[in-house]
């Protein structure tokens, strides 16, 4: 489960228990209705400021929406890690630009130190 689904999922959980409609939360938190659902759907990734306005809206606060999703993603890793006979320690990566990560101290990975030429480092100043 990736980030932005869970966060969509826990959105959509607090509105729907709050009886509000998407076109209600879209007004108050100053979003457009279409963008709001994706972000439900977990189609979209909120910016911090924009979770920030559509918690506010449903009358939760962002630490709370995120401790529900952290738990509900736990719980999520740990029954589809049992579920293909994994220890529930490994962390799988997020996004497509990410896949080739590798964890370290994963038993069976090999963790390379970054090669340095022992010159001077350029800064992105």
């Amino acid at each position: 489960m990736l980030l932005r689904e869970a966060i969509g999922s826990g959105l959509r959980e607090v509105r729907t228990a709050r009886r509000r409609t998407l076109r209600d939360i879209s007004r108050a938190a100053r979003v457009s209705l279409g963008y709001l659902s994706e972000v439900e759907r977990g189609r979209k990734e909120p910016s911090s400021e924009l979770l920030a306005a559509i918690c506010e809206a449903l009358g939760v606060s962002v630490p709370d929406l995120l401790t529900t999703v952290a738990a509900e993603m736990a719980t999520a890793t740990a029954t589809s890690a049992a579920a293909a006979g994994r220890r529930d320690d490994v962390l799988v990566p997020i996004g497509q630009r990410h896949a080739e990560l590798r964890l370290a101290g994963r038993p069976g990975s090999v963790v390379a130190a970054p090669a340095s030429s022992g010159g001077p480092v350029a800064s992105a100043a």
